[in-house]
């Protein structure tokens, strides 16, 4: 979702014979100020728009959403957000939805500067539920949010959620916050650009939470455990299609032994099924020569 442009005004005044008005164009008069400003903010709605997408399409998240402070409060303790940008919903419950610090899960990440997760939105006891009905008529269930950081600003929150009650495994959580550090380093790029309070040089690394042992909603380590040899090798047979008597022949194992290893494989990416199994495991550079097993 892109919002539309305003029409550039006019610099007001006279100019001297000869002169120029500062801050504007010698052809036609236009603030250039406040058209970087403007080209700022397109390029802002294109990042989150692309962000939401990319959520569903490379991470395997059924719902892709972005919460936007509001214009006059993205400040260092923004009061609250809107749901601006989204992919993936049925109902339209969601969209733009105002979502205040604290309330629900992108409102608790949004307050605590922290990425958060639960496997069970609808059962969790830690967040407020204030949104429950526009997430069950979604028939979401597990749910990550993370902070969009820079130089102490929050630029917004994504949230990638499932129609599944599944917990959310490091590979998933670490792509999520992969394509939430590049947005990041996009929107602190459009504001320096725009000249925008938030125009530091952009950080290369991503949001971390806060030290201490992770609880049951704290975004855990990004590495994953690591597949045994078995593990692995059964995966890149499964990953070009073989069904599970195919690779139990290949490898001269059981169907059941087969089965075992997939499962052991699935719990430690945290899919669900096969076809996310490949594509965590592509993404991840499992399925590359030389990846890294125990």
């Amino acid at each position: 979702m892109t919002r539309a442009a305003d029409t550039p005004t006019r610099a007001a005044g006279a100019r001297a014979a000869g002169g120029r008005a500062a801050g504007s164009s010698a052809a036609d008069g236009l603030d250039i100020d406040d058209l970087a400003r403007r080209a700022a903010d397109l390029v802002r709605d294109a990042v989150l728009g692309d962000l939401a997408r990319r959520v569903v399409a490379d991470c395997g998240a059924d719902v892709g959403l972005v919460g936007v402070p509001e214009p006059d409060r993205r400040a260092r303790a923004p009061e609250g957000m809107v749901l601006r940008h989204w992919a993936g919903t049925r109902a339209d419950l969601l969209h733009d939805l105002a979502v205040p610090a604290g309330t629900g899960l992108g409102g608790r990440a949004l307050a605590e500067h922290a990425p958060t997760w639960v496997p069970d939105y609808r059962a969790a006891t830690t967040i407020s539920h204030h949104y429950d009905a526009a997430v069950t008529a979604e028939d979401l269930y597990a749910m990550l949010t993370v902070p969009l950081l820079h130089g102490g600003t929050v630029h917004g929150v994504v949230y990638a959620s499932l129609r599944a009650v599944v917990p959310f495994g490091d590979v998933r959580i670490a792509a999520v916050t992969r394509l939430a550090a590049a947005a990041t380093r996009a929107l602190a790029g459009a504001a320096a650009w725009s000249g925008a309070p938030d125009g530091g040089p952009p950080k290369a690394a991503a949001p971390v939470p806060p030290a201490g042992p992770p609880s049951s909603d704290r975004l855990p380590p990004a590495r994953p455990a690591p597949l045994t040899r078995r593990e692995h090798e059964v995966l890149r047979w499964a990953a070009t299609g073989r069904t599970n008597p195919e690779i139990a022949a290949q490898l001269g194992l059981t169907c059941n032994t087969v089965t075992g290893y997939l499962k052991n494989a699935m719990h430690k990416l945290g899919v669900r099924n096969r076809t996310e199994l490949a594509l965590v495991a592509r993404e991840s550079g499992l399925l590359s020569p030389g990846a890294e097993v125990s």
